[in-house]
């Protein structure tokens, strides 16, 4: 829900303020700047978590046990809920996000979400906490195979069998129960603690490790920034807080259109 006008500019003054004083902004994203974009969260109220699917928990479904299991019955949620990203375009954050980046106000973007929209928006330092649908290999071989090779398949009701030795190809997103990316994660903890502003949008802050990330920039001194429709736990220690995405992605997108890029601004050799 939109914030009354006055408030929201007098919120928006410091964001603006704490972006142009800072030489290194970092970014976290969740499910929630997606949903923009069409793609549902996953903790609202009515986000893909608050109902079972054929009887199933949905996180059961997104365990690596289940997937090992049942690489079916993950597939045919995967033809409802992962394998239509293609019809999805970039939201006003994502796309804003990258302008920042592009004109050198934004360092580095983590995002927990794997619908490959900052890719499509123009990103290009980010990384993907949780991997990514764009991805898949063999479970036995580890061959590679892109989201255009694998969809297709997922749509026709089939499970996709490697080429080569025919075993399950999987999608290298994260499961539950399995490990983040430790080379991910180290390079996170890093910029998240060389981080002068912390920008959070659309994320809950709830799943881990990506939930502590903000600590980490806390820890060292840094501005935090939070823009999200529910409350977390981080808004105390914010310097300050919005709860509408689309508001703030329309003031920023306006707002970082006029910027002048950070290079055109140092001085010549």
């Amino acid at each position: 829900m939109a914030e009354p006008n006055a408030q929201f500019r007098e919120k928006f003054e410091i964001l603006k303020s704490l972006i142009l004083n800072s030489t290194m902004t970092v970014a976290l994203t969740g499910a929630g700047v997606s949903t923009l974009s069409g793609i549902p969260d996953f903790r609202s109220a009515g986000g893909v978590y608050s109902s079972q699917w054929e009887g199933y928990d949905v996180e059961e479904v997104l365990s690596i046990s289940f997937f090992r299991r049942r690489p079916d019955l993950f597939y045919r949620w995967g033809n409802e809920f992962m394998y239509q990203l293609e019809r999805s375009t970039p939201s006003i954050i994502h796309t804003v996000l990258a302008l920042l980046e592009q004109k050198g106000y934004l360092q580095g973007l983590f995002t927990q979400n794997i619908d490959m929209l900052h890719k499509k928006a123009g990103s290009k330092k980010y990384w993907e906490i949780h991997g990514s649908a764009e991805h898949h290999s063999c479970t036995n071989c580890n061959a590679h195979y892109s989201y255009e090779q694998i969809a297709p398949i997922v749509r026709k009701g089939e499970v996709p069998h490697c080429t080569r030795c025919q075993a399950v190809v999987r999608p290298d997103i994260v499961f539950y129960g399995e490990n983040l990316d430790s080379a991910v994660l180290t390079r996170a903890v890093e910029m998240f603690r060389e981080a002068q502003l912390c920008l959070v949008l659309g994320s809950s802050l709830v799943v881990q490790p990506a939930a502590s990330l903000p600590s980490y920039a806390l820890s060292h001194g840094s501005q935090l920034v939070i823009v999200n429709a529910q409350r977390t736990a981080y808004d105390r220690a914010a310097t300050v807080c919005f709860n509408d995405l689309a508001q703030v992605g329309e003031a920023l997108s306006s707002w970082a259109a006029g910027l002048t890029s950070r290079k055109a601004l140092m001085p010549s050799p």
